[in-house]
């Protein structure tokens, strides 16, 4: 019982964490960059998608965003903003649309665990229809150059990976810290797939010599890199503000829980600026 309350412990935690982006928020607000919410229709469903263009002369590339499994947050919607700054169209489709109680989105979820459970209640067929969905309309933007990308984090992440196997004119995959698609599945790649770890993310990252050795039997091109010392989630995590230090008089377990959560916090910051370095010169040069 007792461990049980401390899993659910956790899980609220996490969640906080993921839900309170004021911070995202902010540079949203601030940004120069034209923003706008589209719909695309799929079926019977009506995606609500966030997108964001670059300030350029010339036709730009598309860069499909997947978010978490915490939904199109506000944080997802900054990175679509970064990746506009660095000259890309980013589109960012809600993959609960219509799903809320009362027919919304992410947004329109009463609290973050409902939105986790939603999420992992998603038909992957549907999944993958959406995203198709979105990717069509979004190439025929008339900024668009035509070329498409796809990059998702965490549950995403692993969509993201998925998505290579079902879509044949992408660019490239950019997969992080998401899971594998099944063996039979891998054949019908059709681009390089870039993966982004963590050193402290067993769960995920202990799948990488073996989707290594299947993606090379299949000669397809995978390129992980693993990034020490971060955790789950660290491009979220490296974006959020530091941990607060603990109040005047606090006690030795306080301070020494703000030094865990500082290391932590610093090793998250360096892998998300190495990440994003990283990926931005792929996405120049795939």
């Amino acid at each position: 019982m007792r461990k049980s309350l401390m899993l659910l412990a956790a899980a609220l935690l996490a969640a906080a964490n993921a839900s309170a982006q004021d911070w995202a928020k902010a540079k949203l607000i601030q940004s120069p960059r034209h923003q706008e919410w589209i719909t695309v229709k799929q079926g019977e469903r009506s995606l609500q998608c966030f997108v964001v263009y670059p300030e350029v002369k010339d036709k730009a590339p598309v860069v499909l965003i997947i978010h978490e499994i915490y939904g199109l947050s506000d944080w997802a919607k900054s990175l679509a903003d970064e990746l506009a700054e660095a000259g890309y169209i980013a589109v960012a489709p809600d993959l609960l649309s219509g799903l809320a109680p009362g027919g919304g989105g992410t947004a329109e979820f009463p609290d973050q665990l409902a939105v986790t459970k939603a999420i992992g209640m998603l038909p992957a067929a549907q999944v993958t229809a959406d995203l198709n969905a979105v990717a069509d309309e979004a190439l025929k933007f008339p900024a668009a150059s035509g070329q498409l990308f796809v990059t998702g984090f965490c549950w995403g992440g692993g969509k993201s990976f998925q998505f290579a196997t079902d879509r044949h004119d992408l660019t490239a995959a950019f997969v992080f810290y998401g899971t594998a698609p099944k063996a039979d599945a891998v054949a019908r790649i059709n681009c390089p797939v870039y993966g982004f770890y963590a050193q402290n993310d067993a769960r995920i990252s202990a799948g990488i010599p073996a989707t290594t050795e299947l993606m090379k039997a299949a000669g397809k091109t995978y390129a992980p890199v693993v990034y020490a010392g971060a955790g789950h989630g660290f491009m979220r995590a490296g974006d959020a503000p530091a941990p607060a230090a603990p109040a005047a008089g606090a006690d030795d377990a306080a301070k020494q829980k703000y030094q865990r959560d500082l290391v932590a916090y610093q090793a998250n910051k360096q892998a998300r600026t190495d990440a994003w370095a990283r990926w931005t010169a792929l996405l120049a040069h795939p």
